[in-house]
């Protein structure tokens, strides 16, 4: 494409922050520390958690960089980043999260395929954009719209990004038109986070936000929208986030049988305490994020510092200075909300929190029930063991 390239190797990678936690380096896959994510309620962008499948592409000409919008439309088009910049630029305050957030606490249940990350493969930002339903216009498709005249009823997302998985072809995936087309869904060709031009990592110069969904659809490096009639073929929508059983194995796996992960599940991590944490007896802050998918908002959270036996009820908080009301118009509709509950601990216990969104989706209590083979999902009470020591720490 002309103004962005995707390099053949990892020679030309950027800085990042070196608190980050690498899981993988080529493709560079790595996580923050947790306690890096309840420092703000909006994650600075070095310490969002990067998620790639190769090398970083390489804008060369922003000028000449387009996005083909084509398919099962009357007017074809192609866009400059001149002509996403004069449409509307709405600001979205939305929670990504990879569907594989802390797989490795699944992993030991049973060991599983993918990347090893802990508790941090999630972030909340300021993104800024227009709205797809507003691109989608320009070629023709009505707000509101589930199905074009030719038959559309799905919008594929193209990268530039190569990738092993798709034979060294370009990472996809699709959301339903109907979506794509409501202004109310947010889903964004963002070109910022949190007020900068995004940077290499997180898909410089455009990329797809698409709110409440696991990240996996939230394509970077745009090349290509096509309105399609189906949904996307490629692998990681047809033969990876996917949903499978316990009961499921890599004999007997049947990818055809599952539909494509969209909504991600009601999620909550303690993230001041690590697995294992040594604390000196007394009033210990327990703190850390929740989140649900589709854009339901967090009715409560629950703490235990009995491993499950009593429970109290932490606060929550998105804004400072704004009480956090589930699904108020004051409230960010797409984001995490951050939870806090002081607790007198004088032995060595376990700390659980568990979260219950305002639909009154609960957290399944234990990991082996959901456990599956590629270790998605992970939504099990999240669990630490702290124990209490008197010593100088």
């Amino acid at each position: 494409m002309p103004g962005l390239t995707a390099p053949s190797d990892y020679s030309q990678e950027p800085p990042r922050h070196s608190s980050l936690l690498i899981n993988a380096k080529e493709p560079f896959n790595a996580e923050p520390p947790r306690a890096a994510l309840v420092a703000s309620y909006v994650t600075p962008s070095d310490f969002f958690y990067k998620r790639n499948h190769g090398p970083i592409p390489i804008v060369e000409n922003i000028n000449r960089y387009s996005v083909n919008v084509s398919g099962l439309v009357e007017r074809p088009k192609q866009l400059f980043m001149k002509d996403i910049w004069m449409l509307p630029k709405y600001n979205v305050t939305a929670t990504l999260q990879c569907a594989g957030n802390r797989r490795t606490a699944m992993s030991k249940t049973k060991t599983v395929k993918g990347v090893g990350w802990d508790v941090s493969a999630i972030g909340n930002a300021i993104w800024g954009g227009a709205k797809l339903s507003d691109v989608l216009e320009l070629i023709g498709i009505p707000k509101l719209t589930s199905v074009t005249e030719f038959g559309g009823r799905h919008v594929e997302f193209v990268s530039i990004d190569k990738c092993k998985e798709e034979n060294g072809g370009p990472y996809k995936a699709s959301i339903p038109l109907s979506q794509a087309t409501n202004p109310e869904a947010d889903v964004l060709l963002a070109y910022e986070m949190n007020g900068e031009p995004l940077n290499r990592d997180h898909g410089y110069p455009l990329r797809v936000v698409v709110p409440g969904v696991i990240g996996a659809r939230s394509v970077k490096w745009l090349e290509d929208i096509n309105i399609i009639e189906e949904e996307c073929q490629g692998f990681f929508m047809q033969k990876d986030y996917k949903m499978f059983p316990p009961s499921v194995n890599w004999d007997n796996i049947d990818w055809s049988t599952r539909r494509p992960q969209m909504d991600f599940p009601v999620q909550c991590v303690i993230c001041s305490l690590e697995d294992v944490s040594t604390i000196k007896p007394g009033k210990v802050k327990i703190s850390g994020y929740a989140a649900s998918g589709g854009g339901r908002g967090i009715e409560r959270v629950d703490v235990s510092v009995d491993g499950g036996k009593t429970w109290m009820e932490a606060s929550r908080i998105q804004k400072s200075g704004v009480p956090y009301i589930s699904e108020h118009a004051s409230s960010d509709k797409w984001a995490w909300v951050l939870f806090e509950v002081t607790a007198d601990i004088l032995h060595s216990t376990e700390i659980i929190a568990k979260a219950v969104d305002s639909a009154a989706n609960v957290q399944p209590e234990k990991v082996e029930d959901i456990w599956n083979l590629r270790g998605i999902l992970n939504t099990s009470w999240h669990r630490v063991k702290v124990q209490a020591s008197y010593s100088n720490l």
